[in-house]
């Protein structure tokens, strides 16, 4: 192989590296912001009264 010919595949593995790195952190900020809207949907859902009496027949 020629020099043109390293230099053109460096440069394709260097490209599709960073493609990859910039897609991975795409997924990871998505996931993140899926988990902080659970998180808020889940405590708009509680109820604060729940748990504080306790039904007992004996």
């Amino acid at each position: 192989m020629d020099i043109a010919a390293l230099s053109i595949n460096l440069n394709q593995s260097k490209v599709a590296q960073e493609t990859s790195l910039a897609v991975m952190k795409l997924a990871m900020e998505t996931g993140k912001q899926t988990a902080n809207e659970q998180v808020k949907m889940i405590e708009k859902s509680k109820d604060p009264n729940l748990g504080k009496v306790i039904d007992k027949s004996v």
